[in-house]
């Protein structure tokens, strides 16, 4: 077998009005930055996960103790983009017809003829904020199912089409069992993040109190428009990423599975099922976003790496002796940055 190296056909370079939208966005990321600062205190990761998600099309899952913002973060988010948003709070007794609509059935008082007419719900929405989403059963959390892969929903034998962008950021308090209903793996893979929310450093908390117990402060300013927005979800889709960083993520992903002939120990020791297909792809358009926040036209391994966690965490399946011992997540994506090079 020839070991020689295979050469690869080198990206397209990009257009001058492409390197131009690339300036503009990160001229975005800091203006949202600047007005996202105006209600929020810290959290300076998960902010830069939700644009990353916002940017590649992503749906995220914001993970934290009771009183992180979560809810605040993302509806402040929507405030600077200018979107319209929708907020559901999800109860035990929610139904599904409570989040796509239902047909109502109305009557033509002239000519007394009866018809169904469809009125939408809450899902029909530019930004959906899914509080909460673990405490209703798993039939009302499968009603987003359709919506977050497809954007759109079907009702009654009729499909109907949700304005672009849609992106679907739900909270999860994970201190939390009674009442609760664990997201199905299923479910749990349509979200292409999920953003761990921590407790603020000493000074931020500081001055998150003394905010919060002032005068409101001024909201924050639209930055960009729905048309700005989906032009640069689009160049984000252009952005050029070489063979060798998809392998990468490829094989990062290959090696979270525990009968893939890379899996590490600890992969074959403590997880029952690996992370899917859709992960690698998650990997590379989340990274190819993270490049271009960052003003560079080129997606890099570094991005790929630094994207692991919030991307696999929640799509690894971890095994009975994982729990009996105490394995967390965290080891496991740790083991697999260090092994797989």
């Amino acid at each position: 077998m020839d070991d020689a190296p295979i050469e690869s056909a080198s990206p397209t370079p990009p257009s001058s009005s492409d390197v131009e939208r690339v300036a503009a966005l990160a001229d975005a990321k800091r203006r949202i930055l600047a007005e996202l600062r105006r209600r929020i205190v810290g959290q300076e990761q998960a902010i830069e996960l939700l644009l990353v998600a916002l940017f590649s099309r992503g749906h995220g899952l914001l993970v934290g103790v009771p009183g992180l913002a979560k809810t605040s973060l993302v509806t402040s988010l929507a405030q600077t983009l200018s979107l319209r948003t929708n907020r559901i709070q999800f109860t035990p007794d929610l139904m599904p017809s409570d989040i796509t609509g239902t047909d109502v059935l109305e009557q033509n008082i002239s000519t007394g003829e009866r018809h169904f007419r469809f009125v939408r719900g809450p899902i029909f929405t530019n930004i959906l904020l899914a509080d909460e989403i673990n405490r209703t059963p798993p039939k009302t959390q499968a009603a987003l199912l359709q919506a977050m892969e497809e954007q759109r929903v079907t009702a009654s034998g009729t499909t109907h089409v949700i304005e672009a962008p849609y992106l679907v950021f739900a909270t999860q308090n994970p201190i939390e069992q009674e009442g609760t209903y664990p997201l199905p793996e299923a479910q749990l893979d349509r979200f292409m993040l999920q953003i761990e929310m921590t407790y603020p450093e000493e000074s931020d908390e500081l001055e998150i109190v003394r905010r919060t117990t002032s005068p409101e402060g001024e909201a924050p300013h639209g930055v960009l428009s729905r048309e700005a927005i989906l032009d640069l979800q689009s160049l984000v889709r252009r952005v050029p990423v070489a063979p060798h960083v998809i392998a990468h993520a490829v094989a990062l992903v290959r090696a979270s599975r525990p009968a893939d002939e890379r899996a590490t120990s600890h992969v074959k020791n403590y997880v029952s099922f690996g992370a899917g297909p859709r992960a690698s792809q998650a990997l590379i358009l989340a990274a190819k976003a993270r490049a271009v926040l960052d003003g560079r036209y080129a997606a890099e391994v570094e991005d790929v790496r630094a994207l692991l966690p919030p991307i696999l965490r929640h799509r690894l399946v971890m095994s009975f002796r994982a729990e009996a011992e105490g394995v967390r997540v965290s080891a496991i994506l740790d083991e697999l940055l260090r092994e797989i090079r």
